[in-house]
């Protein structure tokens, strides 16, 4: 299994609807592409950012499954529209982890 942690740091003024975003709209189409998602959180000190945890089969699954996410019509779709008045994210950064020792995941 891969796992791959996702840190979104909204535009000025952009949290709310970055968070928005994610939960009405990323969410649901997470699955279509082969995308588990685990579980969202945010820092009780900085709600700027929002942070996921998602799970692959494989590396390849997971290059499979952005690419497929990124070329969703209706994603795109998603994007342009909540993008009217500028970008919602200022940065993102992913960091991909593959199980180190067997046997300790809980999940």
């Amino acid at each position: 299994m891969i796992y791959e942690i996702r840190v979104y740091e909204a535009a000025e003024g952009k949290a709310e609807a970055m968070k928005a975003r994610f939960k009405n709209e990323v969410v649901k189409r997470f699955p279509n592409h082969g995308i588990e998602l685990l579980g969202v959180f945010e820092s009780e000190s900085d709600n700027t950012r929002l942070t996921y945890l998602t799970r692959f089969k494989s590396e390849d699954d997971r290059s499979k499954a952005w690419a497929a996410f990124g070329a969703d019509p209706e994603w795109r779709a998603v994007k342009a529209a909540t993008e009217v008045d500028g970008p919602l994210l200022k940065n993102q950064s992913v960091t991909v982890l593959s199980p180190a020792v067997t046997g300790l995941l809980l999940a």
